[in-house]
């Protein structure tokens, strides 16, 4: 399985909020950054902090998506 934040990535189109933006306002480190635009595992701290951000759980931001 592998972790996939394409929600994220709408969520922050419907907020017309750059990456930039919101790397800045959430205090993202950009090596963390880098890991989300790469679908890659970040912290649960770094998620709970854009689910804070966003007023939205977890499922709203990312999912588990099956690797065939």
């Amino acid at each position: 399985m592998k972790i996939s934040y394409k929600k994220l990535w709408v969520m922050l189109a419907e907020q017309e909020m750059s990456k930039q933006e919101f790397r800045e306002e959430l205090k993202i480190a950009s090596g963390t950054m880098t890991k989300l635009n790469k679908g890659q595992e970040v912290s649960m701290s770094v998620i709970l902090r854009i689910c804070d951000f966003f007023d939205c759980n977890i499922g709203d931001v990312c999912d588990a998506v099956k690797v065939e």
